[in-house]
């Protein structure tokens, strides 16, 4: 599984992304959450600013507190925390069992965490949803990118 990952943070590029596309993207979660029945929080940031937040019925602080902890996994390494998490499943370990220094109440390397990613730059933001089991968190975030970007290619 860990190839489809890469490929993915390969793919699931912009060449700019900005305020509105952060709406575009947030929006465009909320409404899959709700045509699918899913009690998920959706958090958008651009460097240290959160741009977009939203929480829908059934989600709790919780699900902010998983967010947070998810977001430290991609700002640390670089990488959608669910691939940094798959990374030591694949290898026989945890992330939790390799990074002892890393506290679990403030790191999560669970599916739900997805760089923002700018071709020729790099990271300069996440997308986070938590609600759902994590690899469920993980397809919403890459199937939400997958249509910000087809739209903004077909515009």
């Amino acid at each position: 599984m860990t190839p489809e990952l890469q490929e993915q943070e390969e793919r699931l590029q912009f060449d700019r992304f900005d305020h509105d596309d952060a709406w575009g993207l947030g929006s465009r979660l909320v409404g899959l959450a709700r045509e699918r029945g899913y009690a998920v929080t959706v958090d958008i940031r651009l460097g240290d600013q959160q741009v977009f937040h939203y929480a829908l019925p059934g989600t709790s602080a919780d699900n902010d507190d998983w967010i947070e902890r998810k977001i430290r996994v991609v700002r640390r390494f670089g990488h959608s925390s669910y691939l940094v998490g798959q990374g030591y499943r694949d290898a026989g370990t945890t992330f939790e069992e390799r990074q002892p220094h890393l506290d679990p109440a403030l790191y999560a390397a669970h599916g739900g965490c997805f760089p923002i990613i700018l071709r020729g730059t790099g990271p300069v933001g996440t997308v986070t949803v938590s609600g759902l089991p994590q690899l469920e968190d993980h397809r919403l975030v890459v199937e939400a990118l997958g249509l910000l970007l087809e739209s903004k290619r077909t515009g």
